[in-house]
């Protein structure tokens, strides 16, 4: 098997053993979904970029895809060529995806292509308050990408099947929230655009690192969240939720 495919399976089957053994994650990762459910049109649900297919258990109707098989996938799908027809699909879930497309613009208009007349494009990402932004520059492997130029479309000679891989944390934030290059967002409407205090993630440890308080704990971590969110988003945002609408 190619090196990045063998990289992807082992990560899989990592991710999926922290899944199975990390309870707090699960309910966690419980909430993300059910703000993401709220959101949804009626209708066809895709997801782009599942990994172990974790959406399932909370919506269970979405189909998942990847760029590589694995047992958690429907599908092999990229962002920047999806298989389906003009105008076939009513939603598409990008959960912690976004800010692996480095040319957010050929993805955009790919994903325009196959969604239904007002289909929406939900977009959950990391936020970049002040304090997450330290941790996640701190103990994340992406690179926060803030000092990087935004190309929204890729130089002629790259074929997209073979784009290489790219990770900006930042990418949501400094479109969504900042509004930098926001002019390139002419064919949608944003619906929505909200971040928030998510502690209760961070600590959690995320899929790779240990869990940072019990789960019995999570209601009162959400609560202090929801205080800290109201206090300053710039300060503590952690997450965010976009959703954007065809024209």
């Amino acid at each position: 098997m190619p090196i990045e495919i063998t990289q992807h399976a082992l990560e899989i089957d990592q991710n999926r053993r922290y899944w199975l053994q990390k309870s707090l994650l699960q309910k966690v990762y419980k909430r993300f979904y059910a703000e993401i459910a709220k959101r949804l049109m009626g209708g066809s649900k895709l997801e782009l970029g599942s990994g172990i297919g974790q959406i399932k258990e909370f919506i269970p109707d979405c189909v998942t895809s990847d760029l590589f098989p694995n047992p958690g996938v429907d599908r092999l799908e990229s962002a920047y060529l999806l298989s389906f027809p003009d105008g076939s699909l009513n939603n598409i879930i990008l959960f912690d995806v976004w800010h692996h497309l480095e040319y957010p613009g050929a993805a955009l208009s790919e994903i325009r292509r196959v969604l239904a007349p007002s289909g929406r494009l939900v977009i959950f990402d990391p936020a970049m308050g002040l304090i997450p932004r330290i941790v996640y520059g701190l103990f994340h492997h992406e690179p926060l990408g803030f000092g990087q130029p935004i190309h929204w479309q890729p130089p002629h000679a790259l074929d997209l099947k073979d784009a290489p891989y790219f990770a900006a944390q930042a990418r949501a934030w400094r479109i969504f929230y900042r509004n930098e290059d926001a002019g390139h967002l002419v064919n949608w409407n944003v619906l929505e655009c909200t971040a928030w205090s998510d502690f209760a993630y961070l600590g959690s440890g995320g899929f790779s690192k240990p869990s940072m308080y019990p789960a019995a704990f999570l209601p009162w971590i959400e609560t202090v969240d929801r205080w800290l969110t109201w206090i300053s988003r710039s300060i503590f945002a952690g997450r965010m939720l976009i959703i954007l609408e065809k024209k």
